[in-house]
């Protein structure tokens, strides 16, 4: 029984209760005032993008909306949380119930939401480079937070990160968050725990976390299954407890039991009044939605005649989907264009490491060098020479063919001249093809275009090729 908790960072541009910047990488404690680092008699101000953001997410994953929530105050004591609480949601979060649908190997299945609330975040302790002591740094202290967590509805790792992913998916549709797990944006905690087929009653849990990855997600929860597995398998007992996951070692560790957990003592926030979100703020909200995944996934789908499997990726981001639909605006022919992207335009992307956004290659430069094909200018061996040129240098295609002088051979004589001498030089298969083996005439047109430096027409040269085996 998996169930996931997620902690989202908002981007906005200010934190949640102050005016301080909620920017990345900047020098330790710079991004700081008295209100967040917690200084006596300063009041937070609520951020209203911050709500903004987390009614979109509401709506987004189909939650209820609660008329009026409230802050409260959850008391402990790290060293890298100034106030000695954190300002959360409780008994009243901003939204409850609500649903994300995933699909795993074909079939679609259903997670429910239990709460989405806001809060704000805590700063970070660092151990590393000090042989006695940590350090703190508050730029993170007060940096907006929505938790998302899910009911316990997911059965194997697969699930939990495609429930992940899914999640991920909305929220950079939205433009609300970078989804970054890497740099701490995008956050995971799992609660785990097994029980025997038949039983109904939930097992133990063991709450794991330092999952900053998919593939550490799942690799996190296939240990922990298989050790409470092992462990109740071998007459022994899971300990409710917080486990971290130690990347270096494969394996889950304990960090602290729940039993000796501190009270967390909530109760309501005082220096803030209930929020109160009306029907007609959330109808302004609804108005600024996006397309969703799922419907433009959909409409993919429908609109362009293109296959589930394709829509899916091509929507898997927003960006993504927009350099698809930029390319359909230059050249409509939606499944040759989905072939170069998901293939050539993707591998490359993930070989450079950056993301479709910041590729050098635009959707018009994509769309001409597909119309050179069917022109007849290059062939399709060509073509690949020339989007690995146009990705590397990010000129247009038909400078990069006049100046490598790639444009196809359609000269009959000159390809005659190719044809022949592969022939001449290939006495056995060529009497092989004439004695029935007609395979072998792939090999023929492979020695000609070769030959030709991949510049020959391919319809003319099987023509040709036939003529003269014949």
């Amino acid at each position: 029984m998996i169930g996931l908790e997620i902690h989202a960072q908002l981007l906005t541009k200010s934190k949640i209760f102050c005016g301080c910047s909620t920017k990345f990488g900047a020098s330790a404690n710079t991004q700081t005032c008295p209100v967040c680092l917690g200084l006596p008699g300063v009041l937070p101000v609520l951020n209203k993008e911050a709500v903004n953001f987390a009614i979109m997410m509401a709506l987004a994953t189909h939650s209820r909306i609660e008329p009026r929530c409230r802050f409260a105050r959850k008391n402990y004591f790290y060293p890298d949380l100034p106030k000695g609480y954190q300002i959360s949601q409780y008994e009243q979060p901003l939204a409850t119930g609500g649903q994300i649908e995933i699909d795993v190997n074909g079939d679609i299945k259903r997670i429910s939401l239990t709460r989405i609330h806001m809060e704000e975040d805590a700063g970070k302790s660092i151990h590393v480079g000090t042989e006695d002591s940590s350090l703190v740094d508050l730029n993170r202290a007060g940096v907006p937070l929505i938790e998302i967590v899910s009911e316990p509805d997911m059965r194997m790792p697969e699930e939990a990160v495609e429930y992940l992913k899914r999640l991920r998916e909305v929220l950079r549709y939205l433009e609300i968050c970078d989804g970054n797990m890497e740099e701490g944006s995008f956050r995971c905690d799992a609660n785990v725990s097994v029980r025997l087929v038949g039983e109904t009653r939930l097992g133990t849990k063991a709450e794991v976390k330092n999952m900053n990855s998919f593939r550490f997600v799942q690799k996190a929860l296939e240990y922990e299954i298989t050790r409470q597995i092992d462990l109740l398998e071998g007459g022994g007992k899971v300990v409710q407890e917080t486990r971290l996951w130690d990347t270096g070692r494969g394996i889950t560790v304990s960090m602290r039991s729940k039993e000796e957990a501190h009270d967390y003592r909530y109760f309501p926030e005082p220096d803030l009044v209930p929020l109160e979100v009306s029907i007609e703020w959330q109808e302004e909200i609804r108005k600024r939605l996006p397309e969703l995944p799922d419907e433009k996934r959909d409409r993919f789908i429908r609109e362009y005649e293109i296959p589930e499997y394709d829509a899916r990726v091509l929507t898997s981001s927003k960006v993504l989907a927009g350099f698809f639909e930029e390319c359909i605006l230059e050249y409509r022919k939606p499944k040759v264009i989905s072939n170069w992207i998901m293939g050539d335009l993707l591998r490359q992307l993930k070989l450079s490491g950056v993301d479709v956004d910041e590729s050098p290659l635009k959707p018009f430069q994509l769309s001409k060098m597909i119309r050179m094909i069917d022109d007849g200018i290059i062939s399709g061996k060509i073509a690949k020479t020339v989007f690995e040129e146009m990705y590397k240098t990010g000129k247009d295609p038909e400078g990069i063919v006049k100046e490598k002088g790639l444009v196809q051979i359609k000269d009959e004589s000159e390809i005659e001249d190719y044809v022949e001498r592969v022939i001449k030089e290939n006495p056995t298969e060529a009497e092989a093809y004439r004695g029935g083996k007609e395979r072998l005439l792939g090999f023929f047109v492979g020695q000609v275009m070769k030959l030709s430096g991949g510049k020959a027409n391919p319809a003319v040269v099987n023509e040709m090729l036939k003529k003269k085996l014949s």
